[in-house]
């Protein structure tokens, strides 16, 4: 069976990109390019899955809020 995930990716201070998957608690990864990135993130959602039920939350998107400070 195959199961799709939304991905956010972000890129760190230190240049690396950093994955989460927001319906699987805990579920993250780094690394320095994308192309690792998604072959980890894939490993880190299979070891997820094993490890936990999926939330019932969908994905919507990600906005971009400023604050001044």
């Amino acid at each position: 069976m195959v199961r799709e995930f939304s991905v956010v990716i972000e890129k760190d201070e230190d240049g690396y990109f950093v994955a989460s998957v927001p319906s699987l608690r805990g579920c993250h990864t780094q690394a320095k390019s994308l192309y690792f990135l998604m072959k980890r993130v894939r490993e880190a959602i299979e070891l997820c899955l094993n490890a936990e039920e999926t939330t019932s939350n969908e994905f919507i998107g990600v906005q971009r809020v400023a604050v001044n400070v």
